[in-house]
């Protein structure tokens, strides 16, 4: 396929923004239950306030991939079968949450509803956290689910696409959630950066497993059975299009197989082996501008790696 940037940025965007919810909600939860130190309000507001500023982005990323962007709320019409749509609904759901939850730890209207056995509060800020939860990883799903239900792309259609997109996303936001937290809660630094260590090391035992997965796999069809003729030998001489054709330019990246091999090596570098690095030597900043670099390496590498169809007729210019 043919990596679109907008695409690419959209999905490590928010990836990054959901990941770093998690690790915001997570701290406070471990807070209720009186196994971290409680931290300062502004940590959670400015958290979030990060945390929304990356959703924003990528979604302003998304309308560059639209033809016609002042038809977008028209995305959402299809909810009951396109996970697209369903993508569509949930992101606003969630930015939405986030925008509420750091609202209310910056003003300070946080008042407690009840109280577990265990003693540990629900206030206002844990409701819209268990919320945001919930959202958060329905989030994941649906933009995992936009490609790995596409039957006909086999490098997608399996479960770890989905499970890579939230340890992927997990991972970027814990990393930052350590970088913020070196500035603005320094008691809860260590915790968060050893948990960014481990979805790291999962999240690099995923995508591993992807590749070695795609690696055995082997064409469902061939030339014969993309233009229907039986004969043992067939070489495509032209396909009709002397100037290209939104086939050629959409359905494939164009790159040589060198190319998508360096790539794989540069991701695997910079996503996974140098922020592991970094992050055990107390430099959470430095990982997480280095992991993201890598992971807009590894979104391109995704969607180049996936081997349309239609590639098998459309294979070059005249």
């Amino acid at each position: 396929m043919h990596p679109a940037f907008s695409v690419i940025f959209l999905t490590t965007l928010i990836g990054v923004g959901q990941g770093l919810f998690l690790a915001l909600f997570t701290v406070e939860s471990y807070s209720a239950f009186g196994l971290l130190p409680p931290q300062p309000s502004r940590f959670y507001a400015l958290g979030s306030a990060v945390a929304l500023g990356f959703l924003v982005a990528g979604l302003v990323a998304s309308f560059f991939h639209l033809g016609h962007p002042e038809r977008a709320w028209r995305s959402a019409a299809k909810w009951r079968t396109s996970w697209l749509s369903r993508e569509v609904i949930v992101l606003p759901a969630f930015m939405g949450t986030v925008c509420l939850y750091g609202a209310a730890h910056f003003s300070g209207f946080n008042p407690v509803l009840a109280t577990l056995p265990s003693g540990a509060p629900v206030n206002v800020t844990a409701m819209l956290g268990v919320a945001g939860t919930v959202l958060a990883f329905a989030l994941f799903v649906c933009t995992g689910m936009i490609y790995a239900c596409l039957r006909f792309l086999q490098e997608w259609h399996t479960p770890l696409t989905v499970i890579n997109y939230i340890l992927l996303g997990g991972a970027s936001g814990f990393v930052l959630a350590c970088a913020l937290a070196a500035v603005a809660a320094q008691e809860v630094s260590g915790f968060l950066g050893v948990w960014a260590m481990i979805l790291t090391a999962l999240a690099f035992i995923g995508r591993v497993a992807s590749l070695l997965r795609n690696a055995r796999l082997r064409p469902k069809s061939g030339l014969r059975t993309a233009i229907g003729i039986k004969h043992p030998h067939i070489a495509q001489k032209a396909q009709g299009a002397m100037g290209g054709s939104f086939n050629t330019r959409e359905f494939f990246h164009g790159r040589s197989a060198a190319f998508l091999k360096r790539v794989k090596w540069v991701f695997l570098l910079l996503v996974f082996a140098l922020p592991l690095g970094l992050l055990a030597g107390g430099f959470a900043s430095a990982a997480f501008f280095i992991q993201y670099l890598g992971l807009i390496a590894e979104r391109w590498f995704f969607f180049a790696q996936a081997n349309h169809p239609q590639n098998l007729y459309y294979q070059a210019v005249s």
